[in-house]
């Protein structure tokens, strides 16, 4: 092996391990947001955003730390523990992070992922007459997915654009199978409503029974293909 093989091989082990380094920081910063969720521990949660960061949640679009802030810390944080920052007790906010995919961009500066969550909530029954905070259901699950993007600022990654889809409710007396579809979509912004979102976007935001396909970041591994529904497909006109 010459010296310019040499340096190619070089080159190209370098990138992969710049590839692999950033996948894995970029798990690592979802799976601590989760955990930072599951205790609502809401400012810890915003301090993981880019300065310049957005959330798309249910039909709204927060913009920058500001508008971060305003939906965690605002809106999540009064709602669930009536502004304490931490967990109280006899409430539930399990927040699991998994079945992951990363692509890193070519410089290694920032990525896109993909995540599941299958949340479970509730208040206990010892908590009821003491809990300070609101709940829409008793105990119930949720299932929704992620399509994020990161940042390498400085060499610290942070959460771009959070874009979370929930699918689906589970009173868990009922199941999600007779769960009544829920709608949490604005129907004002900032300032009018003080935690509103900066913008109402078509989120597309209807609960199973609806199955509509969540675009992925990704193009198809073997096909290259971008995949959609044939509904979105029909819908585009492809």
């Amino acid at each position: 092996m010459d010296q310019n093989q040499t340096s190619a091989v070089l080159e190209d082990l370098a990138r992969r391990v710049t590839v692999l380094e950033a996948q894995q920081a970029v798990r690592t910063l979802q799976h601590q947001y989760g955990y930072y969720l599951d205790k609502c521990l809401y400012q810890e949660v915003v301090d993981l955003f880019a300065e310049d960061g957005n959330v798309y949640f249910c039909g709204g679009l927060y913009k920058g730390k500001e508008g971060v802030h305003r939906l965690y810390v605002g809106r999540f944080r009064k709602r669930f523990t009536a502004d304490l920052n931490g967990p109280v007790f006899g409430f539930l906010l399990d927040h699991p992070q998994h079945q992951d995919v990363v692509t890193v961009s070519e410089d290694g500066l920032s990525a896109r992922g993909r995540f599941r969550s299958m949340m479970q909530a509730g208040v206990h029954e010892q908590a009821r007459d003491t809990y300070p905070g609101t709940a829409s259901m008793e105990q119930w699950f949720e299932g929704g997915l992620y399509e994020n993007e990161y940042v390498n600022d400085h060499g610290t990654w942070k959460i771009k654009t959070l874009n979370y889809r929930a699918f689906w409710h589970g009173e868990y007396s009922s199941g999600w199978s007779r769960t009544e579809p829920r709608d949490f979509r604005p129907t004002a912004t900032y300032p009018e409503d003080p935690f509103g979102p900066d913008e109402i976007v078509d989120g597309g935001f209807d609960f199973f029974p609806n199955t509509e396909v969540f675009p992925f970041h990704y193009p198809h591994p073997v096909t290259g293909r971008e995949v959609r529904s044939e509904d979105d497909a029909a819908a585009q006109g492809a």
